[in-house]
């Protein structure tokens, strides 16, 4: 077994991230909202509540403008195929809205033939325009986009005018560069929370002391740190705050934070502190299990569910903490001083349970990840089987919310739950993902997992942009494909699954005789391939159908589990709409309507 595997599987696991916007508008909104999100700094602010009762939307939007303001749903991040409601207020105070379609890039249709986004109260002020307007989750239009309980695309767009209405629908003027997009899981969003929430609340932090980040393109630095003794009982951390150097924003990818094995002793006058490859030996007890994290676009404070907490002092066993730095610094910039860390907020009293981390996807390493350049969808699945939840405990245990994670690359990722060989359901979906902007996705209702389920994990990329092979590894130019969780209880002896091909599968691939396989061999065989379309599609194949090994983390150590195929099971079945007869007949009757009324006339005018 080559020892990259465990290598970058214990120093790789995903962290967790959360987007935090503030709002910019001077204007309250006409109601409270469950979540709130800036879309754009001191310009576009947005509001919303999902009912899931009544399977609707409401949203509130505020754009720094006295024209029309518009949102949609994106399929595909574009204005093709969109599903947009645009809005405006007149000079008499009367609120305008329009469900609109948008064929292509060119200006959006109102559709007239259904009408599926309502307006319910607007004004203009200080120079603002606020709209608050609803839709149902699923309209059955074929003119609309779900909402779906995973990640969605928004787009937004603004014009400095009110729509000119001498003509028909009002036409509107095109907005230029007043316009942008975001990723968000409206359904399961986890609003960010004020510092000002946790003042007066006892708190600890593992900080960085004027470090200089060396003029390399990509930097690891590692720093072991020992819990604090202060806690004589146990406690729960219930929020943590990210202290990124603001002088250094632009160099931090991402800050991890890990537990070192119980069983770890350390001089703790002499704490190991330096570069990750170069004191692992020292640090290998300490790259098993994280406990919290930070990842570039993510929130700087993350409030744990009310139900659970992070453990600290009295009789938790975790004596010894690991900070990973990561620095992205592509323009080599030298003399820079980081002081980044981060500080975890206690409660005052103890919470039901501990809380917990799981990650599954595909080791980040040559060995899991090699992406053929010029292509618009790779896939890579990984898969946890009944071998490894089997230490799960009988009662179950609880998920909470989902972090997904790939780099630059990756377009869409999900898990599945398997059970008894078929999907029940999504653990979570991110059929929509961008690497700029990560955070928690509470799941709209706990999942509960239990002894023998299975989990299959499913990254997709898009690399039409890049001209070489994309290969699993730490840099941002590198893939990741990991799916971390939250949960409850906590438990000790299980930390996640993650695959990769054998030694013997890629030396077989390669034609290899040597009797052990060379990783710097591996990459550099990858890296020499030529690639058609054809070579991109037996590519697909062998991902698809090559034996794997399944790396289950427990307790600082490795089980491994071979796997002949990603073993197959009956899919879940595509969502149907529920809302009684689909809009989209009525749009097919309207046309079969107006083409019979087009060739009645058509027969008339002859006839006569």
């Amino acid at each position: 077994m080559m020892k990259i595997y465990a290598t970058s599987y214990t120093i790789l696991l995903l962290f967790v991230v959360q987007n935090s916007y503030g709002i910019s508008s001077p204007l309250e909104p006409f109601t409270t909202y469950r979540y709130s999100t800036e879309l754009q700094l001191d310009v576009a602010d947005l509001w919303w509540t999902v009912d899931e009762i009544e399977q609707e939307i409401t949203f509130e939007l505020h754009i720094k403008t006295l024209g029309w303001v518009a949102l949609g749903i994106s399929p595909a991040g574009g204005m093709k195929g969109a599903d947009i409601g645009l809005g405006w207020v007149d000079k008499a105070g009367e609120v305008h809205f329009q469900d609109r379609y948008a064929y292509g890039t060119s200006r959006p249709v109102v559709d007239n033939t259904t009408k599926d986004w309502f307006a319910l109260k607007g004004r203009e002020q200080n120079g603002w325009t606020a709209i608050q307007f609803k839709r149902f989750l699923d309209t059955c239009d074929t003119m609309d986009v779900p909402i779906k309980s995973g990640t969605n695309i928004l787009i937004f767009a603004y014009g400095l005018d009110d729509p000119d209405m001498s003509q028909s629908d009002g036409s509107i003027y095109y907005h230029d560069k007043r316009r942008g997009s975001r990723i968000l899981p409206l359904q399961s969003y986890g609003n960010p929370s004020p510092e000002e929430k946790f003042a007066g609340l006892d708190s600890f932090e593992f900080r960085l002391k004027d470090y200089v980040v060396p003029s390399n393109d990509t930097t690891y630095h590692c720093k072991i740190y020992k819990a604090p003794t202060s806690f004589s009982q146990r406690r729960h951390a219930i929020a943590h705050k990210t202290l990124i150097d603001p002088n250094n924003r632009d160099l931090v990818h991402h800050l991890l934070l890990y537990e070192c094995n119980p069983t770890a002793i350390f001089d703790d006058n002499n704490l190991p502190d330096g570069l990750c490859d170069e004191i692992m030996p020292k640090i290998a007890q300490c790259a098993s299990n994280i406990a919290s994290g930070w990842a570039v676009g993510g929130d700087d404070i993350v409030e744990f569910p009310e139900i659970g907490g992070y453990p600290v002092g009295g009789d938790f066993e975790i004596k010894y903490y690991m900070v990973q730095m990561h620095y992205d610094n592509p323009k080599l910039t030298s003399n820079r001083r980081d002081n980044s860390g981060i500080r975890f907020y206690l409660g005052k009293e103890l919470r039901q349970y501990d809380i917990g981390y799981l990650t599954f996807g595909a080791d980040s390493s040559y060995a899991a990840i090699a992406i053929p350049p010029e292509t618009d969808r790779f896939i890579i699945d990984s898969y946890c089987p009944a071998e490894a939840t089997k230490y799960f405990p009988e009662s179950g245990i609880t998920v909470l919310a989902a972090f997904p994670h790939t780099h630059l690359q990756g377009s869409s990722l999900w898990t599945k739950v398997i059970r008894n060989n078929t999907a029940v359901e999504y653990l979570f979906n991110a059929d929509a993902y961008d690497f700029n902007y990560q955070f928690e996705n509470r799941l709209p209702k706990p999942i509960q997992l239990y002894p023998g389920d299975e989990l299959a994990t499913r990254c997709i990329y898009r690399t039409s942009n890049k001209s070489v092979i994309t290969l699993g590894g730490e840099r941002t130019r590198d893939e990741m494909c990991l799916h971390m969780f939250v949960y409850y209880p906590r438990m000790r002896n299980v930390y996640g699954c993650m695959t990769f091909f054998s030694q013997e599968v890629w030396k077989e691939k390669m034609n290899s005789s040597e009797s052990s396989l060379n990783y710097q061999a591996l990459g550099k065989w990858l890296k020499e391939l030529t690639w058609t379309p054809d070579s991109v599609i037996q590519w697909q194949e062998f991902y698809n159908d090559a034996p794997r090994v399944v790396m289950v983390g427990r307790a600082g150590n490795f089980d491994y589990i071979n796997l002949t195929k990603i073993p197959e099971y009956e899919d879940l079945e595509p969502t149907k709409c529920k809302r009684g007869v689909p809009n989209s007949a009525i749009h097919k009757n309207v046309f079969i309507l107006c083409t019979f009324i087009s060739l009645f006339i058509t027969i008339i005018s002859n006839y006569f």
